[in-house]
């Protein structure tokens, strides 16, 4: 038996440890080189581990959740020439299968059950009693009482024995004052089914935080803990901005993506940023010094199956809006997919977050660290709005954007949040 110790290799740039996210396979499985052995989580991104020879797994080292350093040993296998062998062992025990040949003779002993025909006969006779114990509402009681046809049919159907109640009426007629009084009180209504609002749950069900959603919690509560927010809030006519992407989608070549308006968020922010440079970059508490980038990459939050993800368009100042759209559509479709690219995943120096339809009125969206400003997005919708002295109905759209305190001026998150609504409010000026 020759065991092969597979230890966890170097999987990107400065990672020295990953988490183990999902297995694979299981202690005994038999596995061929390149198969799929291990889900690892870095700082950086998910990443799948192959088998890397043949063999049959001895042991895993590290259960879901459990950190494992980079070179330690993450899963055992038997790879030696024994393991042809173990079709031998298997053969043994198939020779040794001649000896339970003994049982085989066993069919004949369904025989015995033949008498069971008479069974049936028997379980009748059990059936037959039980629909005799089983009446809801006795008919001698049900009888015996004074109750209109009206009452006598609620409490038929209510499943509740009359017998049991007294009667207010003259001579204890019973009423449906005296249903509604019984069914308030202590009473039991017989046979009824339970309400779904009266049957009470008690179950505790306990979630592991792992993988992505435990890089999330650390990284929403550094975020939150390190960076004092200031949130601003404000609504956009987009009429206009509706009517050019409109225009632009209708006619637009098969080659081209269809426009939504987060590209046109995204060609605007990149217009402006040079004129709000403290809001685009980073600042790293621990050398206190602000990194501010020339180049706008734009983080895109996006929802997937694993969780919270934020893919990046890179170098969107240089981009016109057909690319800005179309590597959006890429980079947010690799995200759900799972296929993102390192690069891809890393990088950004301001992130729009945006829930589409859902996206409600307001939100107190949380910096993504080490960034310094977030944006969010929420659906545009018709409102009646007063313009030159006439209620008009115009498409509104709310924004909800959040600033670190520390580097950013609560009159300079402002100015931005303005710039942008001019730019969206007259989209000609995006394109000038």
């Amino acid at each position: 038996m020759a065991n092969y110790e597979f230890k966890l290799p170097d999987i990107g740039e400065g990672v020295v440890e990953g988490e183990v996210v999902s297995w694979h396979v299981s202690v005994g499985d038999t596995v061929s080189e390149d198969d799929p052995v291990v889900d690892v989580m870095t700082d950086k991104a998910t990443v799948t581990i192959p088998s890397p020879t043949d063999g049959v797994v001895v042991s895993l080292n590290g259960e879901v959740g459990d950190m494992i350093a980079v070179g330690s040993v993450l899963i055992e296998f038997d790879t030696g020439s024994e393991g042809t062998s173990t079709p031998k062992s298997m053969e043994d025990v198939s020779d040794e299968q001649p000896k339970p040949e003994p049982p085989k003779p066993e069919p004949p002993k369904p025989e015995p059950p033949k008498p069971e025909p008479p069974k049936p006969e028997k379980a009748p006779a059990k059936l037959t009693p039980a629909p005799q114990t089983a009446p809801v509402i006795p008919k001698s009681s049900i009888g015996s009482v004074l109750a209109s046809p009206a009452v006598r049919r609620r409490a038929r159907e209510s499943g509740i024995d009359l017998g049991l109640l007294n009667g207010s009426g003259p001579a204890g007629r019973i009423r449906h004052a005296d249903i509604d009084a019984f069914v308030a009180g202590s009473g039991t209504v017989m046979g009824a089914p339970p309400s779904a609002y009266s049957m009470k749950r008690s179950a505790v069900n306990e979630v592991k935080i792992v993988g992505l959603r435990r890089k999330i919690s650390e990284q929403m509560v550094k975020s939150a803990f390190s960076i004092p927010h200031f949130s601003y809030f404000e609504e956009v006519d987009v009429t206009e901005l509706e009517a050019l992407r409109q225009a632009l989608n209708s006619s637009r070549s098969e080659d081209l993506p269809k426009l939504t308006y987060l590209p046109f968020i995204m060609m605007a922010l990149a217009k402006i940023m040079p004129e709000h440079p403290e809001c685009n970059g980073h600042f790293y508490d621990g050398d206190g010094v602000v990194h501010r980038h020339e180049a706008v990459h734009l983080g895109i939050a996006t929802q997937t199956d694993r969780g919270l993800y934020v893919p990046v368009v890179k170098n969107v100042e240089a981009m016109d809006i057909w690319q800005a759209a179309s590597d959006l559509i890429r980079v947010s479709g690799d995200a759900r997919a799972g296929t993102s690219s390192l690069d891809d995943l890393t990088g950004s120096t301001f992130t729009i977050t945006s829930l589409g339809r859902d996206g409600g009125l307001g939100a107190t969206p949380i910096i993504n660290h080490p960034e310094m400003a977030i944006l969010g997005v929420h659906k545009a919708r018709e409102m009646p709005v007063v313009m030159n002295g006439q209620i008009v109905v115009r498409r509104i759209m709310n924004l909800s954007s959040s600033f670190d305190h520390r580097v950013i001026d609560g009159a300079d998150g402002a100015r931005l949040v303005q710039h942008l609504k001019r730019m969206l409010e007259h989209p000609a000026m995006i394109f000038m």
